[in-house]
């Protein structure tokens, strides 16, 4: 049951020729979702093997250039490699006229759907649900609307043992009960207690996405907890007045977040191009939160299995 993170860009606005624009890819018990997708998108995806046609979602935080230049390319070569299932972009509503603007230049001939799932930016609110996990937003602060997400598992029932249905032949409709913590009582009214025939389940993991934004405290108190925060990190502290200025953070001002919500492990990317020693990022956060890491292309980060007893 995979839960992993692939960093497809971590340059900010201007990509250089070591970083792509923002873009990554989240992987989740075999489902992807592409976060963002900025200019050369594709190209990443091509690069670090990620089947194209295993992406159905794709989450755009807001509307600057460096996070959807690469929407266009994308669904252009969706419909030369034949894709017929319906793709969902999550988004704001005027994410819509860039999806016509494509379907009247260069989609004319399409064999898929294109639909905009729009929410709403200055709300935290659940946007996507499956069997395995749901999609919050995040409500940033920049100078437009923007959002972050904050994909979260569901809660797991216990695992119960193979050996223990065969020991005392449990039925298929006893089995859904077991695994949701009741006792089994056998046919000569033995009551079996749940924990000498379950494992205790799996945690449920998170990640939170968190680009485009100014330092505020409120971010912490949402994403409390969560086991993977990919944080924005524009700038380093001593141009914390020009990140104010563009209503971005500093590697300090995201390490702060990540420490006041607990977090497991920190993620730093989104980096200004005026910088060419991507270390100084890691060290200026490190001094707050030690599990940081400054992003590299291509890096995967993994989130592990764990049990609730461990």
């Amino acid at each position: 049951m995979s839960f992993s993170l692939t960093v497809l860009g971590s340059s900010s606005a201007l990509p250089t020729s070591k970083r792509f624009p923002s873009a990554h890819v989240l992987k989740i018990h075999e489902h992807f979702f592409l976060i963002d997708c900025g200019e050369g998108a594709q190209i990443q995806l091509r690069k670090f093997k990620i089947k194209l046609g295993r992406i159905n979602h794709i989450f755009i935080s807001h509307l600057h250039g460096d996070h959807i230049f690469g929407i266009p390319g994308l669904l252009s070569t969706f419909s030369l490699l034949g894709r017929r299932t319906t793709l969902f972009l999550h988004g704001h509503q005027e994410l819509q006229y860039i999806i016509d603007f494509f379907k009247t230049y260069f989609g004319k001939d399409l064999q898929y759907e294109i639909k905009l799932v729009p929410f709403k930016a200055n709300k935290q609110a659940q946007i996507f649900e499956n069997k395995h996990i749901t999609v919050e937003t995040l409500p940033l602060r920049h100078r437009i609307p923007t959002v972050g997400f904050l994909f979260k598992e569901k809660k797991k029932t216990r695992n119960i043992k193979k050996e223990a249905i065969k020991n005392y032949n449990i039925p298929i409709k006893d089995i859904i009960k077991i695994k949701n913590g009741e006792d089994f009582i056998t046919q000569e009214g033995i009551i079996i207690p749940n924990t000498e025939l379950t494992l205790s389940p799996y945690r449920s993991r998170s990640f939170a996405y968190c680009t485009d934004t100014l330092y505020h405290n409120k971010l912490a108190e949402r994403i409390k907890g969560t086991d993977l925060l990919y944080h924005e990190a524009t700038f380093l502290e001593c141009d914390k007045k020009l990140a104010k200025q563009t209503f971005h953070s500093t590697a300090a001002q995201a390490a702060k977040i990540a420490q006041m919500a607990n977090v497991k492990k920190l993620i730093l990317g989104h980096f200004s191009s005026r910088y060419k020693n991507i270390e100084l990022f890691e060290k200026e956060a490190k001094v707050i939160f030690p599990d940081t890491e400054a992003v590299e292309d291509g890096k995967e980060y993994s989130i592990d299995l764990k049990r609730t007893d461990t």
